[in-house]
């Protein structure tokens, strides 16, 4: 659905943000999604259970992904 500028500056939302959509009595209301509050994880949290040979495997299947071939319409 295409949404004229002057609509999304009204709303206070930019082009690829999520709208609730809700339809009353044959009227469509468009408000901005509701945004939940993002969780934000520390550097502990997001390491947790990361062994040093977890690192290594993880860092092997790193660099085949930079040194493989190209299996689709990636830039060279």
């Amino acid at each position: 659905m295409t949404i004229p500028a002057d609509v999304l500056k009204e709303l206070a939302v930019a082009v690829g943000e999520s709208l609730d959509l809700e339809v009353a009595e044959g009227v469509m209301v468009a408000r901005p999604a509701r945004r939940g509050a993002r969780r934000r994880y520390s550097v502990a949290e997001l390491l947790e259970g990361v062994t040093p040979a977890v690192a290594r495997a993880m860092k092997r299947e790193g660099a085949a992904w930079h040194t493989g071939p190209s299996v689709g319409r990636e830039l060279p």
